[in-house]
């Protein structure tokens, strides 16, 4: 995923009320379902313009953000100074790269979709999470392809929430539970969103 696909939405990103919405539900769930501590340190993947881990940061120390898009990059570096956590932006594609760094979780939102290989992802999110670290996971549940208006580099209409279960526990994670956490509304249907939740032990 080279190409910059988000380019030309950066900067209107969070002016869409609905997408704001789905992600504060999404943080709500992973508030509910994980215990965090101000001493942790994170992983967004596919962190976008932040709107996940701003509502996430007074809850941690620090959160390091990984992102393929510049643009998008561009656009969370300039809320850097009003996050209630330290913050690390790195323009990476962690399906080709890897990180020297270990986290205590790995959240994300509605990234895993553009994913290629699912099972890879989760294999290389067990080499970046600590023993006794978390994995809280959400996009899309199986869709049939109404979701994307546009190609955005788009690899999986949606997941089936056994199917995606399967793949992490497969990748070593334990304690895999797989819940409701939103549903997007959109003049083409509402879709429901899950989060994952899974244990490195």
């Amino acid at each position: 995923m080279s190409k910059d696909f988000f380019a030309h939405k950066a900067h209107t990103y969070e002016q869409n009320p609905d997408r704001v919405d789905n992600v504060s539900n999404i943080a709500n769930t992973i508030l509910d379902k994980v215990k965090l501590e101000p001493s942790m340190h994170l992983l967004d993947f596919g962190s976008g313009t932040g709107l996940l881990l701003e509502r996430i940061a007074h809850h941690v120390g620090k959160i390091t953000a990984v992102d393929i898009s510049p643009s998008m990059n561009r656009q969370l570096e300039e809320k850097q100074d009003k996050l209630a956590c330290e913050l690390e932006v790195r323009e990476l594609d962690l399906e080709t790269q890897t990180m020297t760094d270990r986290f205590d979780g790995i959240i994300s939102s509605m990234t895993m979709h553009h994913v290629r290989d699912i099972g890879a992802m989760f294999r290389r999110f067990h080499e970046l999470v600590k023993p006794g670290g978390f994995i809280a996971i959400s996009d899309l549940d199986k869709e049939d392809g109404s979701f994307h208006t546009e190609d955005t580099g788009v690899f999986h209409f949606g997941f089936d929430r056994e199917e995606i279960a399967s793949a992490a526990s497969q990748a070593g994670f334990e304690n895999v539970e797989v819940v409701p956490a939103s549903v997007f509304e959109r003049e083409t249907g509402d879709y429901p969103v899950f989060l994952l939740i899974a244990l490195r032990q």
